[in-house]
């Protein structure tokens, strides 16, 4: 039986202080279920890490694929292992803005784990891959070239769809189920979870977690406000 899990996404938003006063609120809770995960901004890893119940995880959003080097700006995975057990790789907004392609998600995927964090492995399609028709392509696809040379096994999938992030639009429980069938058949592996991020909100999130491969969820705009996190933790 697979364990529920779900993600907060903060991107790039809340300061220091606003993580920490997150972190306090949600440590008052003690009836989850599920795993818990806060992916936070680099600069709030570490305190976020201290302040955070050791029931929840901490991880990061992004990580670069060299061990060190003359990379203005980037962030290394031994800069952040101390604090994150897991890291968000693929994510559309990285793919999209900064134009990361299936090759640059899978060194980083290969980075993370050398160093012991579990990388959160997103794919997804856009909306106009979808009227195409082209989901499933798109899906094999990024499998395929992201997951090369892979252990399955030892990553989290989180599947996207692109048009239904921050536009308020959202798979059903039935169709985000028909594609996350369809990516646990293409990795061939029953162990490993796949999460379902795409305007999940507490009034949503038990019908799609009740799917039978639905293993939890990224959570964007709606891990910003503690009160709707928690819902969408108490509901999976």
């Amino acid at each position: 039986m697979r364990k529920k899990i779900v993600v907060a996404n903060w991107k790039m938003n809340k300061t220091v202080h606003e993580a920490v006063s997150f972190a306090n609120e949600i440590n008052k809770y003690q009836d989850f279920r599920c795993d818990v995960a806060l992916c936070a901004p680099f600069v709030a890893l570490s305190e976020l890490r201290n302040v955070l119940d050791k029931r929840f995880h901490v991880g990061a959003q992004n990580i670069y694929f060299e061990e060190a080097g003359a990379y203005t700006g980037e962030i290394s995975a031994t800069m952040i292992k101390k604090f994150c057990r897991f890291v968000i790789v693929g994510h559309s907004e990285r793919r999209q803005i900064f134009k990361e392609d299936d090759q640059v998600v899978n060194k980083k995927a290969k980075i993370a784990l050398k160093h012991g964090i579990t990388p959160i492995v997103c794919i997804g399609e856009t909306l106009q891959e979808r009227e195409s028709g082209k989901t499933s392509e798109v899906v094999q696809r990024q499998i395929l070239e992201s997951l090369k040379d892979i252990d399955v096994t030892q990553i989290i999938m989180a599947y996207e769809p692109v048009w239904a992030i921050g536009t308020g639009r959202n798979a059903t429980p039935e169709q985000a189920e028909e594609i996350h069938a369809l990516i646990r058949r293409l990795i061939g592996s029953e162990k490993t979870r796949i999460l379902y991020g795409g305007s999940v909100k507490p009034e949503n999130a038990k019908g799609l977690m009740q799917q039978k491969n639905i293993d939890g969820a990224l959570v964007g705009g709606a891990s910003l406000d503690v009160k709707s996190f928690i819902g969408i933790c108490q509901n999976a």
